[in-house]
């Protein structure tokens, strides 16, 4: 991204500008991220760098043809998507979510995202209409564009409480998508810490102390990431895990 100007007068198509900012409100809301987004000042799509976006999604909109949403991805994202216990996430999956709050924003529906990179990726940027940066503080975290139909125009904006209920509705239909993916959980007794000559000298029936008290909860982890603790049971024979408390984001960070 390398200007922050908006598009010049003539550029400018009826209904387009608040279209845009309406979408990429609904998109900061709701696009993974580990800082708080916000929309930054429209632009004309040739104000963006494809080459400065490693990755991005696009999908098509249905208020006309050649209509479409799409937006730019940091690379810190998708290598942290590739990185997931299952095996890798798909960048366009995972943000289905945005791209269907963008879209309801719009008044419109989109369709299935399928991610961009390379040519794929510079094509869509070339194509788009406009773009909206979305700013983490002072730093572009994303990038809206936004590709106008044949008529050039965004129409039927919801508004009120119409819009937040077509909003969030978009958002569960796009989590939805990610329900079946596996993640791998991990159940936490304690720790300890060895030097690797007492490591190599472990045998068989030597006792390791942890660093938790007997009775103590344990930790249960999602890909490393303390979601809640409990009690450790027997239920036919296997050990199990009765969750005592669900600990909050910020108390687990």
């Amino acid at each position: 991204m390398t200007s922050t100007q908006a598009p010049a007068a003539g550029t400018r198509q009826t209904g387009l500008e608040d279209g845009a900012a309406a979408a990429a409100e609904a998109m900061a809301r709701v696009l993974p991220s580990d800082r708080t987004l916000t929309p930054g000042i429209l632009q004309t799509a040739s104000d963006v760098d494809p080459s400065g976006w490693p990755t991005g999604a696009v999908a098509t909109l249905s208020i006309g043809a050649g209509a479409s949403i799409g937006v730019l991805m940091r690379a810190d994202l998708a290598d942290a998507l590739a990185s997931a216990p299952s095996g890798g996430l798909d960048l366009a999956a995972a943000v289905q979510p945005a791209l269907d709050a963008a879209a309801v924003a719009l008044g419109a529906a989109a369709g299935a995202g399928r991610s961009l990179r390379g040519p794929d990726l510079a094509a869509v940027v070339a194509n788009a209409t406009v773009a909206v940066p979305l700013m983490a503080g002072t730093d572009t975290a994303a990038v809206l564009l936004l590709t106008a139909s044949g008529s050039g125009t965004v129409t039927n904006l919801p508004s009120g409480d119409a819009a937040v209920a077509a909003l969030a509705a978009a958002g569960l239909r796009g989590v939805e998508l990610l329900h079946g993916v596996a993640m791998e959980v991990t159940v936490e007794l304690g720790r300890t810490r060895m030097s690797v000559r007492e490591l190599l000298a472990l045998v068989p029936g030597d006792v390791l102390e942890l660093d938790r008290a007997a009775g103590s909860p344990a930790d249960l982890l999602v890909n490393g990431r303390l979601i809640a603790r409990g009690e450790v049971v027997v239920v036919d024979e296997d050990f199990a895990l009765r969750v005592t408390e669900i600990v909050a984001q910020t108390n687990a960070s």
